[in-house]
């Protein structure tokens, strides 16, 4: 049951990819029922206090560090899909086990029983994403990385979107809304989903594993990865961006809430925008990948995330509420955008650069990095806004002339704010670590912005005629044909005046 197969025809890959695309949309369905809003929202209800939230919020990360140990027994047993079908089903059996939770008297009880669950939850959770990790490593063939990720991608996205707001439906306007039986509910269908998702996986096809050599020590694994040049500036950047990234994007949901004001209703529609932007770009990331580098992607999204997070400082600063929440929409779709690419590259990275024969110590490497990273930083941004609470930094400019002075206030920083600017300051050294990986040849950022409008002409295009019509109006193609002419021509002046 459950055992690699030695040869697998078309017809079953074509098979198996068609399932991993289902089992991720039942997978983001069971997290929209049990993690994020809905659990930080279940949280609050027992009275959770900022540094419980924070640990909630950091367990997850801490615990793929188990990919470590769990990339040993991988190779011990070397039957991946038996060990991660198994530990995620076990994962979802406690989701399941959740829903007894919110009927608890003790409030206290039922807070200390949700951190243990959420514990031993993310550490199967890493164990079976160690295993699946390397499986599809060596299932899926690299020219199509892109492609199939972005396809599945897409759908655990648009599903991760409907259950959230279904989730959100559920808790807030369901029957018995006022008490805690709608968290039992979200719980209870997390972990039907969860199971309807383990059920595709299990027919996935699983190759033989291949030979990584004799077995070595943990200590021998660790060290394999940190010698490889390419590999060690590939972990080095993934930690960076964790990091980076971690302290701020925890944050962002409370500083709309708590630092502007805004109700959970529009703070629900603008994470949906981020998302819908997400899934709507992900295919033309995909192609772009394949087609051109996974770190040519990377090297005009991130500064867009960066941007975006930056953005949020100056929000707090405009006094008209339609036009702050104009910017707020803008800033989530571009971070939204920026998501989908970096996912998807930063995991096509992580696969492509990981030896054939070895690639579960390699990719277990990353885990135990991203773990780290994205451990400490929320447990760092908590205390430095704790920190900085009653603190603000403003950055003015004075004239005077004639004896009269004005001023101008160009930049304030209260709260929040520190943290998405120290966040932008980290990732100045996230596109450093990024130019120091080699994945071949080097493209361009102009080249993948170009190729990603073209990308996005032809998409609409295929939706509707309106969108070829505004096709025809913009030919982005003539921008390269006539940059190509407008070069040769400077080359052709330059000539005879040298002549």
């Amino acid at each position: 049951m459950l055992e690699p197969t030695p040869h697998i025809p078309p017809e079953a890959l074509r098979a198996g990819q068609q399932a991993l695309v289902q089992d991720l949309a039942w997978a983001s369905l069971c997290g929209a029922f049990s993690s994020g809003v809905i659990l930080t929202a279940f949280a609050l209800g027992l009275h959770a206090s900022p540094f419980q939230l924070g640990l909630l919020a950091a367990i997850p990360f801490v615990a793929q560090a188990a990919q470590w140990p769990a990339s040993l027994l991988i190779e011990h047993v070397r039957r991946r899909r038996l060990i991660g079908v198994g530990a995620l089903t076990a994962g979802r059996a406690l989701t399941l086990a959740m829903a007894a939770l919110p009927l608890l008297d003790s409030p206290r009880l039922a807070l200390g029983l949700l951190l243990g669950l959420q514990v031993l939850i993310s550490l199967l959770n890493a164990v079976g994403g160690c295993a699946v990790n390397s499986w599809l490593h060596q299932l899926i063939p690299p020219g199509r990385l892109g492609e199939f990720f972005a396809r599945r991608l897409f759908w655990g996205t648009a599903l991760a979107c409907a259950g959230t707001l279904a989730a959100g439906a559920l808790v807030e306007r369901g029957p018995g809304a006022a008490s805690p039986s709608p968290f039992a509910w979200c719980f209870a269908i997390a972990a039907a989903t969860g199971f309807v998702s383990s059920s595709f996986l299990a027919r996935v096809p699983e190759p033989l594993m291949r030979d990584a050599g004799p077995m070595i020590g943990m200590i021998e694994r660790l060290r394999a990865p940190l010698q490889a040049g390419n590999f060690r500036h590939l972990l080095f950047f993934l930690g960076a961006w964790t990091i980076a990234s971690n302290l701020a994007v925890p944050f962002v949901a409370v500083y709309l809430m708590e630092q502007l004001g805004l109700p959970l209703g529009q703070v629900t529609r603008l994470w949906v925008a981020s998302q819908v932007a997400n899934a709507l770009t992900l295919y033309l990331w995909g192609r772009l990948s394949d087609r051109l580098t996974n770190k040519g992607v990377l090297a005009v999204v991130l500064p867009l995330h960066f941007a975006g997070v930056m953005a949020l400082v100056f929000v707090d600063q405009i006094q008209r509420p339609g036009l702050q929440m104009a910017l707020l929409y803008a800033i989530h779709v571009a971070l939204g955008v920026a998501a989908g690419g970096i996912g998807l590259a930063t995991g096509n990275l992580g696969l492509k650069l990981a030896p054939a024969g070895n690639a579960t110590a390699y990719l277990a490497a990353i885990g135990l990095v991203c773990a780290i990273g994205g451990g400490l930083a929320p447990l760092a941004a908590g205390a430095i806004a704790q920190a900085v609470s009653a603190r603000e930094l403003s950055a003015v400019l004075r004239w005077t002339a004639g004896g009269q002075a004005s001023e101008l206030r160009v930049l304030q920083l209260a709260h929040w704010d520190f943290l998405f600017m120290l966040s932008g300051a980290v990732g100045l050294y996230v596109m450093h670590a990024l130019s120091r990986i080699s994945e071949g040849r080097e493209v361009a950022e102009r080249q993948v912005v170009q190729e990603f409008l073209l990308e996005a002409r032809r998409s609409l295009a295929g939706l509707s005629s309106i969108a070829g019509g505004l096709g025809s109006l913009f030919p982005f193609e003539r921008i390269t044909e006539r940059r190509k002419w407008w070069r040769e021509r400077q080359a052709a002046e330059q000539k005879e005046a040298r002549l």
